[in-house]
C-alpha cells in the first residue's frame, strides 16, 4: 500500500502526548529514508484540531517542519495539533472519505482516549466497507487511566504524579495550618473512574499525613459514612485531608456536584460553572456538619499540562506507542491499538502489545475492586504497588 499519512490528536491533551505525536512523525520520516524517499509513506499530514479541522481542510505538512521543532515536542504539554471534543456522526462518514480520497491517506493514525478509539474504529470500518484501502492505528491517551485492554495510558503516570505531588505539598500547608483551616479537599479529573485520585495515597508516608480519605466514582458516596470518618480523622489529629473524583456519585446515579451542563458527547461537565464542582460540594457539606473552616482545591486541566512533573518513563512510553503504531501500519495491521503491557513492578518493565478497536472503543477500564478498601474510604496496598512504580519516587520533607 502506498500513499500519504494522517495523524490527529483529540480530547483532553496530556504532558506526554506530544510525545507520541513526535514517534508518529519520525518512524515515518525514518520509513522514508530506508526507502529513499520512494518508501509506502508519501507527505505525512497532521489534523488541526481532530477530526472536527480534517473534515475543513485544516491541514499541516508535517515533514516540512524543522527537525529540532519535531524533536522539541518530546518534552512539550498540550496538543500541539489543537485537539477537538467532536462527535463524529454516521452522516459524516462520506465527508470523511471523500477528505481521505482527496489527500491520498492510506495510513491513518489517531492519538486520544474512548471516544477518539470510536471515531478511528468507525472510520477504519467504513473505509473497509467502502473498499477503500486505508490502515487505521489507534495510540493511547488519557489522563484518566480508563482506556481499556492497556495496563495504563500515556499522560496518565504524569498526570498521577502531578495529583500525589499536589496532595502531599497541601497536606503540610494544612497540617500546619489546621488551627486556622481545619480541612481541604482537592479533587482530581476522572468522570467515571478513579485511578487518579487513587494516585493521590502515594503521598502519604504515615498514618498523619495527607490524604486521609479517598472518594472514588466506583463506590457510591454515603453522606453519613463521609461526615463520620471525617469526624474520626479531626478528632485524631485535628486536620483532614480530602481527595475526591469529579465524577462521585450517590448510588442511585447523581453527581454530588451540582453541575447540570453536558458535553457533545452526553459527558456532564463536572467544572463548567463556579461552584459546581464535587470539591465545592463536599466542603460545603463538611462547613454545614462541623462548622470548620477550610479550603478546596479544583486544578482542571492543570493536570493534563504540567510538564514541569511529568515523568520520563511517560515520555518514553507515549514515543514508544507513537512508533509502534507507524510500525504495525507498515507491517499491514489495521483496526487496532497500542497497548502497554507491565511486566514487573521491581524493577519496572513493560512491553507493547494490540488490541482490536472494536473492543476498545468506548470501553472503559474502573479500578478493580481489589484496590478499594471495604472498611474505610480508601485504597489497598494493592492499588499503591500498581501506582508506585509509575509516579516513581516522592520527596520526604522533615517535621519538627
Amino acid at each position: 500500500m502506498f500513499g500519504n499519512a494522517l495523524v490527529g490528536q483529540s480530547g483532553g491533551p496530556t504532558a506526554v502526548i506530544n510525545s507520541s505525536l513526535c514517534g508518529v512523525i519520525e518512524e515515518c520520516l525514518r520509513s522514508k529514508e530506508r526507502q529513499n524517499a520512494s518508501g509506502p509513506i508519501g507527505k505525512i499530514f497532521g489534523m488541526s484540531y481532530g477530526i472536527e479541522g480534517f473534515m475543513q481542510d485544516m491541514l499541516a505538512d508535517l515533514g516540512m517542519q524543522p527537525f529540532d521543532v519535531i524533536e522539541r515536542l518530546k518534552t512539550t504539554p498540550s496538543s500541539a495539533l489543537g485537539s477537538c471534543r467532536y462527535k463524529l456522526k454516521d452522516a459524516d462518514l462520506p465527508k470523511v472519505l471523500t477528505q481521505l480520497e482527496k489527500y491520498d491517506i492510506r495510513f491513518f493514525f489517531l492519538i486520544g482516549g474512548n471516544d477518539t478509539m470510536d471515531t478511528i474504529h468507525r472510520v477504519e470500518k467504513y473505509c473497509k466497507e467502502q473498499g477503500y484501502g486505508l490502515r487505521g492505528v489507534g495510540i493511547p491517551k488519557t489522563v484518566d487511566n480508563d482506556l481499556f485492554a492497556t495496563d495504563h495510558t500515556p499522560g496518565f503516570a504524569s498526570a498521577a504524579r502531578y495529583v500525589a505531588l499536589s496532595v502531599l505539598q497541601a497536606g503540610i500547608l494544612a497540617r500546619d495550618m489546621k488551627k486556622v483551616d481545619q480541612y481541604v479537599v482537592f479533587q482530581t479529573v476522572g468522570r467515571s473512574a478513579g485511578w487518579l485520585p487513587a494516585a493521590a495515597a502515594c503521598a502519604k508516608s504515615s498514618e498523619e499525613d495527607a490524604p486521609h480519605i479517598i472518594l472514588l466514582p466506583e463506590r457510591p458516596f454515603d453522606r453519613e459514612r463521609f461526615l463520620a470518618e471525617a469526624g474520626e480523622v479531626y478528632n485524631k489529629y485535628g486536620w483532614v485531608s480530602i481527595v475526591c473524583g469529579e465524577g462521585v456519585c450517590y448510588a442511585d446515579g447523581r453527581s454530588i456536584s451540582d453541575s447540570s451542563t453536558n458535553d457533545k458527547f452526553g459527558n456532564v461537565e463536572f467544572g463548567a460553572m463556579a461552584g459546581t464542582s464535587a470539591a465545592f460540594t463536599l466542603h460545603k457539606m463538611i462547613m454545614e456538619a462541623f462548622g470548620w473552616r477550610g479550603e478546596f482545591q479544583v486544578t482542571e486541566s492543570l493536570q493534563m499540562c504540567a510538564a514541569d512533573r511529568a515523568v520520563q518513563q511517560d515520555y518514553d512510553e507515549a514515543y514508544a506507542c507513537g512508533k509502534r503504531a507507524v510500525e504495525l501500519a507498515l507491517a499491514g495491521t489495521s483496526g487496532v491499538m497500542v497497548t502497554i503491557g507491565r511486566e514487573s513492578n521491581i524493577p519496572y518493565r513493560y512491553s507493547l502489545g494490540t488490541a482490536p478497536l472494536s473492543k476498545v472503543a468506548l470501553g472503559e477500564k474502573p479500578m478493580p475492586a481489589e484496590f478499594i478498601c471495604n472498611d474505610r474510604l480508601f485504597v489497598t496496598e494493592k492499588a499503591l504497588e500498581y501506582l508506585r512504580p509509575l509516579v516513581g519516587e516522592l520527596p520526604r520533607y522533615p517535621r519538627i
